[in-house]
């Protein structure tokens, strides 16, 4: 790394990533930084937390998807992420009992290991809707 330009990131067996400075901090604003970064971690974490729950219960699921917002904010003089609000949407197939649902996406949230790990606090909304189905897709 050098005075300027991008930072590569980079772990044995993974592609290389290109890391920036967010626009908001004097960067380009059109690569991956430290902060999208971590806000994708908590969305990440939570997605593949749910799978394995889902798993584990053999709950069946046709898709997870989350959106997460984290908010910046100046603590004790220093700037750190004060909370994160997730939005997550399981779509189920129909006569899957939403309680179980429900409950598998309490457990993943409970469970999942970025957010237990950070000191910002984490809020979620979970929106479940049931769906006809062409062909059931049983988490394995």
């Amino acid at each position: 790394m050098g005075p300027r330009g991008d930072i590569a990131l980079q772990s044995e067996g993974l592609p290389r990533l290109r890391s920036a400075a967010p626009v908001e901090f004097d960067g380009p604003g059109t690569l991956w930084s430290p902060e999208t970064l971590l806000t994708a971690a908590v969305a990440d974490c939570l997605a593949l937390t749910f799978r394995g729950v889902a798993t584990a219960r053999r709950l069946p699921f046709l898709s997870f998807d989350c959106d997460v917002e984290g908010t910046l904010d100046r603590v004790n003089g220093r700037t750190a992420f004060t909370a994160f609000h997730i939005r997550a949407r399981l779509r189920v197939p129909e006569g899957t009992p939403m309680p179980e649902a429900e409950r598998a996406l309490i457990r993943a949230k409970e469970t999942c290991l970025v957010t237990n790990s950070l000191t910002a606090t984490t809020t979620v909304e979970f929106n479940v809707v049931a769906e006809p189905e062409a062909v059931v897709s049983h988490a394995r």
